[in-house]
């Protein structure tokens, strides 16, 4: 008896996640079939970066860009940090973290296949001096996960790539 309730709380968990269109991301597919990474970020940005494009979707990862059917210039991974909030002394209070990704996708004869772009991210945290120590870790933390979204939007644009007409 146990089991059959159990059953069926799993078939109608299923279901009703089949029902409003769940499904899981699964594999991007681009419509190039080699790509080039052509990178002035930081080496973690563009390891992650590579991580990302190998373990996404359909293309592959060339060493030239010669070699490659199209290529992803990423001239600018800029980190900025901007005072939000003072407090009546005059001590800071939040500050706002901003990371700036610039890209281009380009083929070897220099067509574009996607128009120049520029990601933005924003991310605000509390600062308090008695706990310098937290908030410089919690800073490391936001500046990885901007990085992660950054570069999950660029793989995500990356499918909407059309060739050159």
């Amino acid at each position: 008896m146990r089991f059959l309730r159990r059953a069926w709380l799993v078939a109608f968990t299923a279901l009703s996640l089949a029902g409003c269109g769940f499904h899981l991301r699964g594999t991007a597919t681009f419509n190039f079939d080699s790509l080039y990474l052509n990178s002035s970020g930081s080496p973690q940005f563009n390891n992650e970066m590579r991580r990302a494009l190998v373990g996404a979707g359909s293309a592959t990862i060339s060493e030239s860009a010669a070699a490659a059917q199209v290529v992803l210039d990423i001239p600018v991974v800029q980190d900025d940090k901007e005072v939000l909030s003072l407090s009546s002394a005059g001590a800071v209070r939040e500050f706002q973290l901003i990371k700036r990704v610039s890209f281009r996708l380009h083929d070897k004869e220099g067509a574009e296949w996607m128009p120049p772009g520029e990601i933005v991210i924003r991310r605000a945290y509390t600062f308090n001096e008695t706990q310098a120590l937290a908030r410089d870790l919690e800073e490391q933390r936001l500046q990885r996960d901007m990085q992660t979204d950054a570069i999950a939007q660029i793989v995500r644009r990356l499918q909407a790539a059309k060739k050159p007409a």
